[in-house]
Formats: C-alpha cells, structure tokens, sequence
C-alpha cells in the first residue's frame, strides 16, 4: 500500500505517516521544508515498530507542475497510490482590511488549490485502476465564517464544495472521496497561529479546547478505512456540520450581542 500525505512533515499529516508506517505501508511526505521532512523521515524511521519505505519530497504544493512531477517519481518508486491525505494548508490570521493581497492569496493558492493539484496528480491513475482512496482536510473554520479568517475561511470552505463535486464525478469508479473538518488541534502552525489570532475570534475558537494531532489522525485513518465521506470533530463542530443554517444564526445572534 503506497500513502501520499502532503503536510506530512509535522502536525496531522505527520501523525497520519505513523499510524501508517506503523502497518507497514510505503509512505511519500510531501511539505515545503526539506530539514523538516528529513527530521519526519528520521522519528519515523527511529520509532516505528515495523520496517517501512519513507520518501520524502520537497515541493509547494500550490505549483502544480512540481507537485505533479514529484508525485510522478514517488508513484515510480513506490508503485501507484492507494491513499492520498492531502492535509497541506496555512493560516494567517488578519482582518480583511489589513490582509496583504500577496497573504490572502498564499492561503487560497495552499488550501484550495494546493489540494485540487494533489487530487489531480492521482485521481486519474485510481480511476483507471478501479480503486484509490482521497481524504481532503479542510477545517472547523471551513463550516462557519470566522473574525481575522476571511481568507482562511474562504479557501476551507471551498474544499466542500470541490469535495462534494468530485465525489459526485467518482461515483461508480471504485474512488472514494472524502472530507474531514478538524478543530484547533496542539501544532506548530497553531502555536504560530494564536500568536496572531484576534480576540474576538479566540471568544468563539477559544469555547472548545484543542484536540491532540495523534488524536484527530486516528480518526481520519479510522474514517478511510470505513470509507465515511464526512468526518467532523467534537460537538460544536459536528453541530455546525449536520445543522449549520440552524446552528449558525444562533452564533452570529450570541456572538453579536456579547459585550464590547
């Protein structure tokens, strides 16, 4: 089995390559940092209780013709992929007014496109084989518009929609086509994150604590291997999943009217 994850240098997509490395899997990680990946490489390397084939590839995701190339050369060594967490993303914090343009698009060009890139890097090869697993990582804030996230916002929630659409096309081909919405979860972009984050969004971020990395790429891994095609995290996050044009009118409605 060869697992794609890109992000998979740190965070979720690094806890995700364990849960696989430790089944023995052939894992690419994908990320822009080459010493952050080779320090992935090594911990999972260091403990895994299994031997397993780690490639690790350097490339941005939001240039297509490098993430396609190196997607390329992973599928030549490590055969064709089976599973592809596309888990890449930025976030800079920052009211719309104050955003540079160069920010805002940095976070759309990684979170949105960055994502349809990788899908189209291995989608094809799976259609043709029959078979191939996709989960897309969007987040909490993908379901809810948030304080200082405009552009944040903007590209998560656009990957339900991409989401839903290819899941739509991949109907009947033996590709299944998934989506997860995780909460704040314990990273060093969230570390980097709430250095920036405005208050008036820590009043609603800030109601429910963070989830661990290890703990939200159990379940992604547990949501592939079931096939689920949605996964949310936690209450609020679930609520706002199932019932959002009841749940949100009622937390612009708190939020609006919470003192100065």
């Amino acid at each position: 089995m060869h697992v794609i994850v890109t992000g998979g240098s740190s965070g979720i997509g690094l806890e995700v390559a364990r849960l696989y490395a430790a089944r023995g899997a052939r894992l690419t990680l994908i990320a822009r940092d080459p010493a952050k990946l080779e320090e992935a490489r090594q911990d999972l390397l260091l403990r895994g209780d299994v031997q397993v084939d780690i490639r690790v590839v350097a490339a941005d995701v939001g240039c297509d013709a490098a993430l396609s190339a190196a997607i390329a050369a992973a599928e030549t060594d490590f055969g064709p992929c089976d599973i592809l967490v596309a888990a890449a993303g930025v976030v800079e914090p920052e009211v719309f007014e104050k955003l540079s343009g160069s920010a805002f698009a940095e976070q759309v060009t990684t979170n949105l496109l960055g994502v349809a890139n990788a899908v189209r890097a291995v989608y094809p090869g799976m259609k043709r084989r029959g078979r191939g697993r996709i989960m897309i990582v969007s987040s909490g804030a993908g379901l809810i518009g948030i304080y200082g996230y405009t552009a944040y916002c903007a590209s998560k929630s656009a990957l339900t929609g991409f989401a839903e659409a290819l899941a739509m096309e991949a109907s009947g081909s033996g590709v299944g086509i998934a989506i997860c919405f995780p909460p704040d979860t314990f990273t060093p972009q969230l570390e980097r994150e709430l250095a920036k984050r405005p208050p008036e969004a820590q009043v609603l971020i800030g109601k429910a604590p963070p989830w661990s990395a290890k703990a939200v790429a159990e379940r992604i891994v547990l949501a592939i291997d079931r096939g689920t095609p949605r996964l949310y995290f936690g209450f609020s996050i679930t609520g706002l999943g199932l019932f959002g044009s009841l749940v949100k009118p009622l937390v612009t409605w708190w939020y609006r009217r919470k003192p100065a």
